[in-house]
């Protein structure tokens, strides 16, 4: 276990299981929904998780989104590289960047859990499909992530053959 906790890095407590945490605490005081659990070691697993699917969610919809509505601009990929290699805090303001864009994305994630709470209670049939509706959205966010990441992968190999 302390190997597996030396492991975790700033971003992947900051991005990962701090929002994890935040959020099935925030989600449990303002739903009837509780996803809190009782063994600390699938906890830290299981929020560890749920942070990801949030900052997920927050490079896939919410990033796109302030970038659409020109709430936020990027540099190019190749510019970002170049800078990052000649300015090393480059690399740890990204980090908080990404940060500030987990803890709006489970803000977002929050309004919605509510909304389907509301939903729920309207139209108690919705009920019925949750689990296997929650399913595909995983699986459709982790198969864009995993578009994404290969995505910049190959932009960096592109960079290095140049």
């Amino acid at each position: 276990m302390k190997e597996l906790l030396d492991k975790l890095t700033s971003y992947n407590l900051f991005n990962y299981l701090l929002p994890g945490i935040i959020f099935v605490a925030l989600v449990s005081k303002l739903t009837h929904y509780s996803f809190i659990q009782q063994d600390i070691i699938i906890g830290l697993f299981f929020y560890y998780f749920i942070g990801l699917v949030i900052s997920r969610f927050g490079s896939l919809v919410v990033e796109p989104f302030l970038k659409q509505i020109s709430f936020v601009h990027f540099a190019n990929y190749k510019d970002f590289v170049s800078a990052a290699k000649s300015d090393e805090k480059i690399e740890l303001l990204t980090e908080a960047n990404n940060t500030y864009r987990t803890l709006c994305s489970m803000l977002v994630l929050l309004i919605v859990m509510k909304a389907v709470e509301v939903l729920e209670i309207k139209c108690p049939v919705l009920k019925k499909g949750n689990m296997v509706t929650a399913i595909i959205l995983l699986l459709a966010l982790f198969l864009f992530s995993y578009r994404k990441q290969t995505k910049y992968i190959l932009s960096r190999i592109i960079i290095q053959h140049k």
